[in-house]
Order: structure tokens, then sequence, then C-alpha cells
């Protein structure tokens, strides 16, 4: 097939077309020093190109696996396109990843080549050589500090560039004949799943299948060049994937990356981004950051949010908008959080908890949920912007086909899913046992309601029984608990056990800030989440959610543990999803004695912190009794 009839259905491709037809428009942002530098699709391409041939200069070409480490920046993009123009694989890799997590996936994907951010991500690399005996260049883009490092493998981004600059210069036609070779059915991306029970899988991505999925999912929420977005998830997440490259590339959307993760909502706020999706944890940690800011501010100014929350939900409930309330605190509350501009919002990668749905579709911002895996390219459900229901995630995109098997009398079955822009499997794996007749065992629980769209409720595994028989949903209750500004994480058991308990780590920020301002002295996260006064602060909180929940599912009893949660102790996946099993067994002894009817619970232990120094910790726990336990008693 010529050049000019063949589809454009890889990233080389699309990244081509838009800059041989919109060389001079704006295509990314990068916020370097304070200030903002744009890209135009041009540069786009002719960096992208420079990266690809420095790379065949290289001795790089067709079925290796070019892994990508750091923050979101646009050499990291770029790195990915060249990767896929010589018919390579590119992986990502969270850029919080531990020393044996990162030799881990580098080793199982065979990788050759690690494009890397900086120093830090370098002295990693390096200390993981003899585990990833394959690993034959490390290519860093950020230079500073790296005059004292003498490794062969080591190459400056520039210098790379340079060679790729230099091979263009040499033949003008090198870099067409590459994209012009690209093929859209072969697999382009090793994209990591989640790793809930075990190590991430990588599902084998192609190209086509990444451009098509990303054009089903702009029929269900269209995009364009007008629109605006800020990279601030980790791109190593399929959904990242998806905006940034898929409705980068295929709707010529604007992307703008931050400068640092610290700097993120004021650099945020200067885009004014009119599209965003946070993953659940970061609309919750900012629903609480807001509800913090409002402790700290004047009587006047808290009985102003009091009241204009009270008149934004009451309007909320009956599906519309209270100009009142916009008036008095929405408007400047938006502006705050960069939020101005949203014309479409989501949320994905984990359930929300309603209350926190609430808040922000109450403030105007035009939040809806997604639904879907990394196997089928991320999201392939949505609310549609006239039927948002809290509940739900909304209903399938065109050609996607869902159903509940095996439902039980409520309907409520294992969700089953399959569409065109499937996954090819897992690399490393023959077969794939959870792709049976070409659909999808997604592991999640749901079923549909009366108006079609679906609802899901928890993981199969994790839908949980007590020992008098009570069904419950640990992350149905976990995300009502974490709608409190003090609650940054939440763990509730009871599966198999007589009633429910709850390990739950405070806000350490919010909590630490309530402390002060009610003269509470305390040393260290430990030491607070040992007061007593803290322990009835959140006594409270978990009575709140009681409230709201049937007896038979209201938590009877809690402890405050002695650290957070933190993937860096496996407690967490890397995109923030609990890990269960790890949970159970790290604080096997701590939920013995609380089930036992322990009062308190010494603690005795070791922390590691990422750079490998160790804390001993020793405490006690108290196991706080809620009113439900009284009342059962």
């Amino acid at each position: 097939m010529s050049a000019a009839m063949a589809p454009e259905d890889t990233l080389p491709r699309l990244l081509r077309r838009n800059a041989r037809g919109h060389g001079a428009e704006v295509a990314l942002r990068e916020k370097d020093l304070g200030i903002w530098r744009s890209i135009t699709w041009a540069e786009y391409e002719a960096r992208t190109r420079a990266i690809a041939l420095g790379l065949r200069n290289l001795g790089i070409g067709e079925g290796e696996v070019i892994a990508l480490l750091g923050d979101n920046r646009p050499d990291w993009i770029m790195g990915e396109i060249a990767a896929h123009a010589l018919g390579a694989r590119s992986l990502g890799l969270y850029r919080d990843g531990l020393e044996e997590e990162v030799a881990y996936l580098l080793a199982y994907a065979g990788a050759t080549v690690v494009i890397a951010e900086d120093e830090e991500q370098v002295d990693k690399l390096l200390n993981i050589a003899e585990a990833v005996p394959g690993l034959r260049h490390i290519i860093y883009s950020d230079p500073r500090g790296m005059r004292k490092y003498a490794d062969p493998r080591l190459l400056p981004m520039a210098e790379l560039v340079a060679r790729g600059e230099a091979a263009h210069a040499a033949d003008p036609a090198a870099w067409d004949a590459l994209v012009d070779a690209t093929d859209g059915e072969r697999t382009a991306i090793l994209c990591t799943t989640s790793g809930t029970t075990a190590r991430p899988k990588l599902a084998m991505l192609c190209g086509r299948a990444m451009v098509r999925h990303a054009e089903t999912y702009l029929a269900a929420d269209p995009k364009g060049p007008g629109d605006e977005y800020v990279s601030v998830l980790p791109l190593p997440w399929i959904m990242e994937q998806i905006y940034v490259l898929g409705f980068g590339l295929v709707a010529r959307m604007r992307v703008s990356f931050v400068e640092e993760p610290e700097t993120m909502m004021a650099d945020f706020r200067e885009i004014g981004p009119s599209f965003v999706l946070f993953a659940p944890r970061v609309w919750e940690s900012l629903a609480a950051d807001v509800r913090a800011r409002v402790m700290d501010s004047s009587p006047l100014k808290r009985r102003a949010f009091d009241w204009g929350m009270k008149l934004g939900l009451a309007a909320q409930a009956k599906g519309r908008r209270s100009r009142l309330a916009d008036l008095i605190l929405f408007r400047a509350l938006r502006d705050r959080l960069g939020f101005t501009r949203l014309t479409s919002a989501a949320t994905g990668g984990a359930a929300m908890g309603p209350d926190t749905f609430r808040f922000f579709q109450a403030m105007g911002v035009p939040l809806r949920q997604l639904y879907g895996q990394t196997e089928l390219l991320g999201a392939y459900t949505l609310h549609r912007p006239e039927d948002v229901n809290f509940d739900t995630v909304g209903v399938a995109f065109e050609g996607v086909e869902l159903k509940v098997d095996e439902p039980d009398a409520n309907g409520v079955g294992e969700i089953l899913t399959r569409h065109p822009n499937m996954f090819h499997g897992y690399h490393g794996v023959e077969g794939v046992p959870d792709l049976r007749d070409g659909w999808m065992h997604t592991g999640d629980a749901g079923y549909f309601d009366k108006s079609g769209h679906l609802v899901v409720i928890d993981r199969v595994k994790d839908i949980a029984t007590t020992s008098r028989g009570d069904r419950f949903s640990p992350q149905f209750i976990e995300n009502k608990l974490k709608f409190s500004p003090y609650v940054a994480e939440a763990v509730v058991l009871g599966n198999e056990r007589p009633h429910l308990t709850t390990l739950i780590c405070i806000r350490f920020p919010i909590v630490s800030k309530w402390a002060e301002r009610n003269r509470i002295a305390f040393t260290t996260y430990s030491d607070l989440s040992s007061r007593q006064q803290v322990l009835d602060l959140l006594r409270g909180e978990v009575e709140k959610v009681n409230a709201t929940l049937p007896p038979a599912q209201q938590i009877r009893d809690f402890v405050l543990l002695y650290k957070e949660l933190d993937a860096d102790d496996e407690e967490l996946t890397r995109t923030r999803k609990v890990r269960r099993g790890v949970i159970n067994e790290k604080y096997g002894p701590i939920i013995e004695a609380i089930y036992a009817g322990e009062r308190s619970i010494p603690v005795d232990t070791t922390i590691t912190f990422q750079d490998g120094t160790k804390q001993r910790i020793r405490t006690v726990l108290g196991v706080v009794s809620t009113e439900a336990q009284r009342e059962m008693a």
C-alpha cells in the first residue's frame, strides 16, 4: 500500500500527518524554570524524528523494547513514538518505582534501552545493572549532576538528537521510510496492569487499537484543537496514554506538562484546561484540601461555605444548579482550583464515593465517571453529559459489548466485555485464561440499572460475607469514609467475621493542622494517630458514615494505623489501589487482636523509607468502638 493510501493507524503516522498539515500550531507546552515553552507540531515531529534516527544509529530496531522512566515530559512521549517508528515496543515505568520493581519489569520485558529523565532515575538504573544485563543504553534528558558518571551505556539526549539530525541530513527520506513501514497490527505498547494481587503483567497493545479506541472514545466525548489538557497522571497508566497520545494525536488536543509534581495545581490553574481526568484519590484529596482550608478560615467564611454547599447540594439533588451558591461560593472555588474553563471532567481507575461526586457536581464541575481496564485500552463506558448518575459508570461506547455473567437474583454477576480494539495478550504469557470466546472476564461484580447504566460494585473476589451471612462491599464503605477530610485511606474488614472493622490512615497534613489549632502536642505521624483526641475525632467521622449504612454493614470498631499505606511497601499499587492480600498478611496480628476483643494492641516494628533508611516504631494502637458496637453489646 502506498503512503498516500496507508491508514493513519499508528502514532508515528498521525504525528507526521499533523506536522505536515498543521505544523505551525501549538501541540505541546512544557513549563521549565517558571516559563511555559510551546512546541509546535513541526517541532514535535522534528525532535521525534531525531530521537528515532538516533536510536537507529545505536543499532536499535524492530522487536526491541525501549523503556521510559521519569516524570511526564515531552521527551517521554516523543521517545515512545520514536520507538514505534522503529518497529520497537515502548514500556512505561512509574517514576517512583523501587529498584526491585524497575529491575523486574526491565528484565521481564527484555528492554535494551531506557530513556530516563534525570540523575535520580539514572542512579536507579545503574544500581540494578547486574539484574538487567540486556540493558545496552541509558539515555538521559537532564544533564545536571551527570558529569561524575563514566558508565559507557550512558548517553545524553542532546547527543542522541544530534546523531539523529545528522542521519536525517545524510538521508532525508529515512524518516518517511520508517513511518511508512509502521504496521498498525504490530504490538507497539507494553502497558503494565494494576497488579492488585501479584506483580503487574504487561498487556500487549497495538498501534491500531490505540488509535481506533481513541476515535471511539472521542465520539462519546468530543475534543478538538481548541481543547486544553494538563498531563498530571502517570504516563505509564493506560488512560494517560489514551489522552496524551490518543486524543493529542487524533484530535490535536493541546497537552501541557507541569514543571514539578509540587507545582501541579499552580501550573494547572495557569493553563485552565477544558478537560481533566483525575484518579478518585486526587478528587478526594482536592475535596479534603478545600475542607481543610475552610477549617482555617474566618467564622464568616465558614458559614458562607456551609450555606453555599447546602444550597448547591440541594439544587444538585434536583438536577439543577444554584445561582446563589455559584455567586457566593462556587465561582471563586472553581477559579481557585483551575476549573473555570472546564467543559468535561472525568474520574476513573477506581471507584469514587458518591459524596465526593456530589461535592464536585454541586460546584459546577462537569464530572463524569468512566470504567475500563488496561487490557481493553482503558475506558469503554462513560456518562453522557445529559445523563449523569453518580451510582453508575454510565453506558458503553459505540461498538462495545457488555454483559453480566451468571447474574444472581438481584442481577449481580461478573462484568464481561468485548470490542474490536482489545489487547493481543500478555507479554511472555501463553494464553489468557480471562479471555474466553472473545469476552474479557473483568473480575468486577456489577449489574445494569433500570436505565441501562452499568453499576460496578467491587471486585468479585472482594465482595465479602460476614459469618452471619450478610454481604457487603468493602470498597463502597471505604469510599464513604474517604470523603472525610481526616481520612486518607481505609481498609474495611469483615469477611467471614461476626462484624465489620476498619484500618484507617489519617490524612496527616489536615489532622496535624486540626491538632495544632486545638493545641494538641505531637511529634510524628505515629504519635499523632495515637492521641485520644484524634481517636475521638475519627470516631465521629466513622459514626457519620455508619448513619448512612444498614446495621449489618456498619463499622463496629477501628484502629488508626501507625503509618500511611504505601506503594513502596507493596500495600498499594502504583495507581493507588489497595492490595488486600498484602494488608491481610502484613497486619494480620493486628486484625486478629481486634477480633479477639483487645482494646489496645502493642506494636514494635521497623519501616523502611524509599532511600533505604529505617525507623523503628514502638507504639500502642487503641481499638476504638463506635456506637454500633456499643448497641450490639
